[in-house]
């Protein structure tokens, strides 16, 4: 055993203290105790190893202080996150030392602190750097990459310096810090970072894929200085190791976990396999964060698990592109790094802080009543009966934001009016929807949207940041979605969309639509389920927007009588012929999108033959035939043929005549789980074979294209998600008809 050379105990439970007796294993060149509970004192026999070069110790509990000598050899030293204090000893300054000192209660003087990296006194224990009085809202680095600018704007910061096995880094303004630990023993990466010339097909942002900070244990990153509250953190990445192949190379798992301030928000991480094994697609993930001491940690964790040597030995731990963080507040600070001139001032104003804390509390009562008063008294009334009222920004706020609501801005136009992208001061990019003056849904339709939006929290559905209401201007403030809505990506071919992502898709639809009819604190009927109306986020995770037509109903009621409103091709009959509204309408329009999303084209096209020009009946000529299978995008090289038949299966229950036959969303998700079979009793509506549509193809298709049309062609919100909507309360075939032509 005395002869033993690399000893690796991380990660296992081990308690009670180092034995001093462990300077008797001179043989040692690496000792990995870190991830236990391990607790006492360091041993300077440890320290005094002739073979040892590397040693971890991180994650413990151990106390004391650092041995006062230390064998030339042990150039890597891992000792973070423990209770060490003190002063340093005088090999701290030893040139080529790799030491990691994070998180201990350390005596950092300014003797000391010029030979170590610098920024070591704002990652001792609880952070202390602007501990109680933040500067910053926001942060974004590119990982292992230099400084860029993305394409909505956000300025990523440069991560390229070389870290080692046991080593930090924290940027110059003291924003934002990186910690490494753990050591490839079969790797040639000496700066612990991967590069790729990849071209990613799911984002407009591939140069930020392109390097990715990697680790072969533990990988944090933190955010220092922070204003007190919630933040969505977005972590991005990217698998160019690993790639998709036949070969016994593509047999690789990088598997790691993901912990946000110490808890554990992703566990078995698998870059590749949230791809759905597609090489060259990149991963979005996002969480909300709650900042109560000024500093956001997130730590990138390898247990052990996944491979270690496939397709090359060290292939392995924690990979990240990019990381951000920006606030779910409107921020009080002005997020710029003190210089050293308001530093001065700094001493000035502490000698008549008396004085000066009144005047900035009351300089700044009256900013912040200014930007967040609530809406004028007059247009109060709008608000009544809303619960959660949402944040009301200043139309000059909203001005400033999109540049004057400047053309070049304009994301598109639906029936409520224009909408922008913007970026608020604090960062955020927006999207901002204009209700028109002329439109015909005014004052009440605004609201009702504004009610629906801030009473629904999901994943599936798009978010509301706040609204304006200020004389006769009303606008809506939208989270803005990097990729266009789904009619513009199937439709227009921007971005190829391989099946496992189609059926991600449906899937999250489905879960939206089970979350308002089913989850949510009020029943909703969406009301305008489409294509058009569901926008999609740099990982292509489904988002429904537009709750502009939706009707909030009671629990006791079964159906409404309303005006009918909605998108022709979508329409349920009973609700277009008689105006009867259940959530079973927005079950029938999600049966429609899911052949679109099968097929890759529009439910009406009059540029086909007359038996494929309408994509349901055409759906059910292939079925009766056993023909599922021909109505698959023919740009989609690879599909699974039994989830292609379930989503067809699916997509012919939600259309059945009666709403009493067709499922709930809930029960969809369930089949498209997998947790239910598809029922197969399913019949063809009577609706296909008694409508006669001889006349109409002009009407729909134009109708079709003028939808399709108003989708803006950038991304964001989808500006053709407002068409107008169709009064159908004459009977069906009369209106479309008779007021179409």
């Amino acid at each position: 055993m005395k002869s033993l050379g690399v000893l690796d105990l991380r990660n296992n439970n081990i308690s009670g203290t180092i034995p001093s007796s462990i300077g008797e294993y001179q043989s040692l060149t690496q000792l990995d105790l870190s991830f236990n509970n391990i607790t006492g004192q360091i041993p300077d026999s440890l320290f005094n190893l002739s073979s040892l070069t590397h040693l971890f110790l991180g994650n413990n509990k151990l106390n004391g202080t650092l041995p006062a000598e230390k064998s030339s050899s042990l150039r890597n030293i891992d000792v973070s996150y423990n209770n060490l204090a003190g002063n340093f000893p005088s090999w701290i300054s030893e040139p080529n030392l790799l030491i990691n000192l994070v998180a201990n209660n350390f005596t950092i003087g300014e003797s000391n602190s010029s030979v170590l990296p610098s920024g070591l006194n704002c990652l001792q224990r609880n952070f202390p750097c602007n501990r109680g009085s933040g500067i910053y809202f926001n942060f974004a680095i590119n990982s292992g990459g230099q400084q860029i600018t993305s394409s909505d704007r956000i300025l990523f910061e440069r991560d390229n310096e070389t870290l080692g096995p046991a080593s930090y880094y924290v940027t110059n303004t003291n924003r934002w810090a990186v910690s490494n630990v753990g050591y490839f023993t079969a790797s040639n990466n000496p700066q612990y970072i991967i590069t790729s010339g990849s071209q990613f097909t799911n984002t407009l942002d591939s140069e930020l894929f392109q390097t990715a900070r990697i680790s072969a244990s533990s990988l944090r990153y933190y955010g220092l200085g922070l204003e007190n509250g919630n933040y969505t953190v977005r972590l991005e990445f990217a698998e160019t190791q690993i790639v998709e192949t036949n070969r016994w190379e593509g047999l690789g798992r990088r598997v790691f976990d993901i912990y946000i301030q110490g808890s554990c928000v992703l566990e078995d991480f698998d870059i590749r396999r949230e791809t759905g094994g597609v090489f060259r697609r990149a991963v979005t993930r996002q969480f909300t964060a709650v900042v109560s001491e000024n500093y956001l940690e997130v730590h990138l964790f390898w247990a052990g698990k996944g491979t270690c040597c496939v397709p090359a030995q060290g292939t392995y731990g924690p990979s990240i592109s990019a990381i951000s963080a920006t606030p779910d507040f409107i921020p009080t600070v002005s997020n710029n790094a003190p210089t050293s001139e308001e530093s001065r001032t700094g001493l000035i104003v502490g000698i008549v802080v008396g004085v000066g804390v009144v005047c900035l509390l009351s300089i700044a009562a009256f900013f912040i009543f200014r930007r967040r008063r609530r809406v004028p008294m007059k247009d109060d009334e709008e608000f009544l009966g809303i619960d959660a009222r949402p944040y009301t920004f200043s139309y000059a706020e909203l001005k400033a934001a999109t540049e004057d609501f400047s053309p070049a801005n304009k994301l598109g136009e639906g029936g409520f009016g224009p909408v922008y992208k913007g970026r608020l001061d604090d960062g955020r990019a927006i999207a901002v929807k204009q209700l028109s003056a002329v439109s015909r849904q005014g004052k009440s339709q605004f609201v009702t949207e504004i009610a629906t939006i801030s009473a629904v929290q999901h994943r599936n559905l798009v978010k509301l940041y706040g609204c304006c209401i200020e004389a006769e201007q009303r606008l809506l403030v939208y989270e803005y979605l990097e990729n266009k809505s789904l009619d513009q990506i199937l439709f227009g071919k921007s971005l190829d969309l391989n099946w496992s992502t189609r059926y991600d898709i449906c899937l999250g639809v489905a879960r939206g639509l089970a979350y308002l009819h089913e989850e949510s604190r009020v029943r909703i009927v969406h009301r305008d389920v489409k294509s058009s109306n569901i926008l999609l986020d740099s990982d292509l995770t489904p988002k429904i927007s537009d709750f502009g037509l939706a009707k909030l109903y009671d629990d006791k009621k079964t159906h409404i009588s309303t005006r009918v409103a909605g998108t022709i091709g979508y329409l349920a009959p009973e609700y277009a012929m008689r105006g009867h509204l259940t959530e079973k309408t927005d079950v029938f329009a999600f049966g429609v999108v899911c052949l679109e999303i099968v097929s890759g084209r529009p439910n009406a096209d009059s540029g086909l033959e007359e038996q494929q020009m309408y994509l349901l009946e055409w759906a059910w000529h292939l079925h009766e035939a056993d023909r599922e299978v021909e109505l698959v995008d023919s740009n989609l090289s690879e599909f699974e043929e039994e989830e292609v038949k379930r989503v067809i299966g699916i997509a012919l229950l939600c259309t059945q005549t009666s709403p009493l036959q067709r499922p709930s969303m809930s029960r969809v998700v369930a089949m498209l789980s997998g947790d239910t079979d598809v029922s197969r009793e399913v019949s063809k509506p009577g609706y296909l074979t008694d409508w006669k549509f001889d006349d109409t193809t002009s009407f729909i298709s134009n109708v079709a294209t003028r939808a399709s049309d108003t989708s803006y062609g950038s991304t964001g919100i989808a500006a053709g998600a407002e068409s107008s909507p169709v009064n159908l309360t004459k009977p069906m075939l009369h209106s479309i008809i008779g007021e179409g032509r």
